[in-house]
């Protein structure tokens, strides 16, 4: 990471280098906290603070993440005003936030930053919120850190796609490459050649594929994903048999993308036992 004059942020640098290389993150996690450290040191350098110390302002840090727009925008002040469309969602910031986060963590940790900065971003809390499931075997209580600004999300799902419309966009490919792309994950179009393809890339031509077929609605990858998993569970997979497919470490992560046919339904229904009433003689 580097500043407007090209030097090195040396702090910012050693984590994102921990971050890629220590612990093993993906690129493009590690691209996505850089961007998150990045706003978060635009925000300090334009408001003329100490990044070092700023955390106990990260109320208006978060403020600043909702109403300014990023290096597209055309405006450089916060201006909200009536109705007002935010410029980054509640998900999107907390992201952010947990980047960041991490970011001080990591200085506090190096001596880069004193110590008092994560009681400014965290706070002591009980595991009496927690699930019970959660909560151990002990029963004794159990202390944890719980970060101190996270905004509440809508909740959100994502929808399956459907046999159909990944058949229609399977039909339309032009190439083998976009018939093999959820195997082999190449980018042989558009330079860098040879280098693995990025999301973005996959989205777009997710969305192509979409429009060519003549779909009422944009199929994504994730879709994709969830009518994967979806159509395991309806030939009688078991959850661990999903998790497995789907390359996940949590048993309670492949829940989310099943989304049962309706003829499952009907049929779970119907494998109910009617209830049968003993009618006495002269009952009614």
């Amino acid at each position: 990471m580097v500043d407007d004059e090209l030097g090195v942020v040396e702090e910012a640098d050693r984590f994102l280098r921990e971050l890629r290389l220590a612990r093993g993150r993906a690129e493009t996690t590690t691209k996505a906290y850089a961007e998150a450290v990045v706003l978060f040191l635009t925000w300090c350098a334009n408001s003329r603070r100490e990044w070092r110390t700023a955390a106990r302002d990260m109320g208006l840090f978060m403020l600043w993440l909702k109403w300014t727009p990023g290096n597209g925008g055309q405006r450089r002040v916060v201006v909200p005003g009536p109705g007002a469309k935010p410029v980054r969602g509640e998900s999107r910031i907390n992201k952010v936030l947990t980047a960041v986060r991490m970011f001080l963590v990591h200085a506090v940790v190096n001596k880069a930053a004193p110590t008092w900065v994560l009681e400014q971003i965290y706070e002591l809390g009980d595991d009496r919120d927690l699930p019970q499931e959660a909560r151990g075997e002990s029963g004794a209580m159990r202390y944890r850190m719980r970060a101190r600004h996270p905004l509440q999300e809508p909740a959100t799902t994502i929808d399956r796609a459907g046999d159909e419309e990944i058949v229609a966009m399977f039909l339309k490919c032009r190439s083998a490459r976009d018939r093999l792309i959820l195997l082999l994950l190449v980018n042989l179009f558009r330079p860098p050649y040879g280098a693995p393809m990025t999301t973005d890339a996959i989205g777009e031509l997710c969305e192509s594929l979409s429009r060519r077929a003549g779909l009422g609605r944009k199929i994504g990858p994730r879709m994709c994903r969830h009518a994967m998993a979806s159509n395991v569970a309806d030939a009688g997979g078991k959850l661990d048999e999903v998790q497995a497919l789907l390359g996940q470490k949590s048993a309670e992560s492949p829940r989310p993308y099943l989304h049962p046919k309706p003829s499952r339904l009907r049929e779970a229904v119907e494998r109910v036992p009617l209830p049968r009433v003993s009618a006495k003689e002269g009952d009614r």
